[in-house]
């Protein structure tokens, strides 16, 4: 089973926030998720960013890869270098 780490939206229209979830790459966006990561709510001023670092770091040693999104967010969160 392929997996990533990517965004599920939430939230009502124009005001949208996101989960980060563990999901198979061939689920929908919003669908059947394995495991939630943490949040990012774009419309709060400023933006809150919320991660369970712990779990992040083992599903990235499992090999599970990011979108271009997360690896965005976790690199302004401190998480790790940009590559």
């Amino acid at each position: 089973m392929a997996t990533k780490i990517r965004l599920k939206r939430m939230g009502a229209k124009k005001a949208a926030f996101y989960r980060l979830v563990v999901a198979d790459s061939r689920s929908p966006r919003d669908g059947r998720n394995i495991e939630e990561l943490g949040f990012y709510n774009p419309v709060a001023n400023p933006a809150v960013v919320e991660l369970d670092r712990e779990r992040i770091n083992y599903w990235l040693k499992q090999g599970v890869q990011m979108s271009d999104t997360v690896r965005g967010l976790l690199h302004r969160a401190g998480m790790f270098e940009k590559a």
